[in-house]
């Protein structure tokens, strides 16, 4: 006989149950601080098990990041700031508010016409949440970029906020434009001597370069992710070689190096999609 799946309101108990009087002295040391590294690690490993094109990987990396929001749920529930059904109905509310166009009479023409009326609500957001925490004697809200997490690696926080921009008519006109301004960039860095200067200059290169990538549909951070994996594959690939062939990695030339690396590259397997 078939056991009966686990549902979602179990593992909702289970976490209360760990962490109440008699359960796991890990679980009820927790705090939301303390969660914290645990909630971006999970998130990883799920971008990761999608990078991996395998799904039962994926959702049991989705499993493990959604525990991550019952654990912190139920702390909120502990001190009494909110619960888990306050979390689904801010999110079910926001959704709903955000696609007038699925949920009202509201019509678009096309996605471009989608994201500025995005824009619009969220600012309209942004606004009343401002409002509301002046009223309540908190700070206003800062503004186009309030929720962009300073945390959020950054080359994804470059793009979040050139998108904002981008939406109220801040860009440049064509990827001509951007490119000019990566060359500009380029040479501005080049020329500084100034060791705080070029810091400087090269996080413009790079905040330029997440915007050339936008004007071209592709997405800074994975395409990083995969350059860092491509690497690290014809890397390791150079190493198995030069150690069959009984060499010291350390002992190659420039050019022994050079020749080695483009023998590698020639290979299409070590570049494998995968």
């Amino acid at each position: 006989m078939a056991e009966t799946p686990h549902t979602f309101a179990e593992l909702v108990a289970i976490m209360a149950r760990l962490r109440a009087p008699g359960g796991c002295p890990w679980d009820r040391e927790q705090t939301f601080e303390s969660l914290r590294a645990f909630v971006i690690e999970e998130a990883y490993e799920v971008v990761a098990a999608i990078d991996a094109g395998d799904r039962h990987e994926l959702a049991e990396e989705l499993g493990d990041l959604l525990l991550q929001i019952v654990f912190l749920a139920e702390l909120g529930r502990e001190e009494g700031s909110f619960t888990l059904d306050d979390v689904t109905e801010a999110i079910c509310a926001k959704l709903i508010r955000r696609h007038p166009h699925v949920f009202g009479d509201e019509a678009v023409a096309n996605t471009e016409e989608l994201l500025r009326n995005w824009e619009r609500i969220k600012e309209a957001e942004r606004q009343a949440k401002g409002q509301a925490s002046a009223a309540a004697g908190g700070a206003p809200a800062k503004g186009r970029f309030d929720g962009i997490p300073l945390a959020m690696p950054a080359l994804m926080r470059a793009l979040q906020i050139s998108a904002r921009v981008v939406r109220v008519g801040f860009d440049w006109p064509d990827l001509a434009g951007v490119l000019a301004k990566v060359e500009e960039e380029l040479g501005e860095l080049a020329a500084t001597r100034d060791p705080v200067e070029r810091e400087m200059e090269f996080g413009d290169l790079l905040f330029t370069v997440v915007n050339a990538g936008r004007h071209l549909g592709l997405d800074a951070e994975q395409a990083l992710r995969r350059a860092n994996a491509k690497f690290v594959d014809r890397f390791t690939a150079l190493e198995r070689r030069a150690s069959a062939d009984s060499v010291d990695l350390q002992d190659l030339t420039a050019a022994e190096w050079e020749r080695r690396w483009q023998a590698v590259k020639a290979d299409g397997s070590v570049d494998a999609p995968r």
